[in-house]
């Protein structure tokens, strides 16, 4: 699937380091075949796996029926996805701390931010996916620039112009694990690859595999390729029909795997697609089971609640919160006469009723916000989270 180029990097005589970091040397870049028109045959296995991927993925996207609101686990998931595909990049951070972030105002938190520009881009890959009109390179620029408007967007959107490279030093590409494609190599390959994720004609979870490991192959931007090609993922299975509600968190399953995704990008690059294939697949697989089984303890908790609250009715501002508390587990008034539809004196004795039966919890952000907490949540999402990484 790639071709070995050979390349000449320039001497550079007021390099830091040794002599060797001085001098000039050639290296070789991967230029990754056109998948436009790849003809690919599945083995049966993968054929099997991919099959069941798939199922379980439609599965998840059938909860609605069966599991309260679909705004509420559709947000929460993002969010789990979001915050998956960023700890990837080295970007950690709770769900308790990213919920709480939006009511400090005060924009030191670099790391929150990243986050919540993810989970921006994110829902840009939701809108971009539901266009009728071919995917183009202007849309994969797009979702990069989301996730980079938040500090500048100096950068955010501009495919590379200059060799980049993973591992080794920061100075050159001498000591790479791998060097994408020479930049100027780059427009062509983006326009092959959406050509790719045009076609109909393979199993959703296969083109959403392949589409992810050539994006990360052609590694078009200078930074910020490993988040939106994870938001290219879900792009491709919500424009296929398998995923029109949720997005399965497959970031935690690939993330909690980091060696064996990291290997299965290596398997792609040396040809082995079908591996990768497997590997992807299964790790839909899973993400989309934990999903489903993640959104009936979420149900679950949100009868505790109304019971706890003493069974408010459906129209009641109280049971309007608890619907989408999920989607937003920390709020304040304002938040709340949103959530309900209600006037601010309704919201606060929603509030107040929800206190009393602690369903919420009131917690400190910054020093004048009154803030609540759902009690019960961001465990339960704890625990999502660290089971799929066992």
């Amino acid at each position: 699937m790639s071709t070995l180029v050979r390349q000449h990097w320039q001497a550079d005589l007021g390099a830091f380091g040794g002599r060797r970091a001085r001098q000039g040397f050639f290296y070789d870049a991967y230029v990754p075949d056109p998948i436009a028109g790849l003809d690919l045959h599945l083995p049966n296995d993968i054929a099997q796996i991919s099959a069941e991927a798939e199922e379980a993925i439609r599965a998840l996207n059938r909860v609605p029926a069966r599991h309260g609101s679909l705004e509420s686990l559709a947000r929460q998931l993002l969010r789990a996805e979001s915050v998956a595909s960023s700890r990837i990049e080295g970007l950690s951070l709770s769900h308790r701390r990213l919920a709480k972030v939006a009511f400090s105002n005060d924009g030191s938190d670099v790391t929150a931010a990243s986050v919540i520009a993810n989970m921006r881009a994110m829902e840009e890959a939701v809108r971009l996916s539901t266009t009728r009109r071919p995917l183009t390179v202007a849309g994969l620029q797009k979702l990069h620039r989301v996730l980079f408007e938040a500090f500048g967007g100096h950068s955010g959107g501009k495919l590379r112009e200059e060799q980049n490279w993973i591992g080794g030093a920061s100075s050159s590409p001498r000591d790479a694990e791998f060097v994408p494609p020479p930049p100027e190599r780059v427009p062509a390959l983006l326009k092959d690859l959406c050509a790719f994720l045009e076609r109909d004609d393979l199993p959703a979870v296969v083109q959403a595999a392949i589409a992810h490991a050539q994006f990360e192959t052609i590694h078009p931007f200078a930074d910020g390729n490993g988040r939106v090609g994870r938001c290219l993922i879900h792009v491709v299975l919500r424009r296929r029909g398998v995923a029109p509600n949720y997005v399965p968190p497959i970031s935690l399953v690939l993330g909690s795997r980091s060696k064996a995704y990291v290997g299965g990008l290596g398997d792609y690059r040396a040809g082995r697609v079908m591996d990768w294939c497997g590997a992807f697949c299964s790790a839909a697989r899973v993400a989309s089971l934990s999903g489903e089984r993640f959104a009936a303890k979420v149900e679950k908790l949100q009868q505790r609640w109304r019971e706890q609250a003493g069974n408010p009715r459906a129209d009641a501002a109280a049971n309007r919160i608890i619907e989408r508390l999920p989607a937003f587990p920390v709020l304040d008034v304002a938040t709340a006469e949103g959530l309900a539809g209600c006037s601010n004196q309704a919201a606060r004795l929603a509030l107040a009723q929800l206190e009393a039966g602690k369903v919420l919890g009131r917690v400190n952000v910054g020093k004048r916000n009154r803030v609540w907490e759902a009690l019960g949540l961001f465990e339960l999402v704890d625990a999502f989270e660290s089971a799929l990484r066992r």
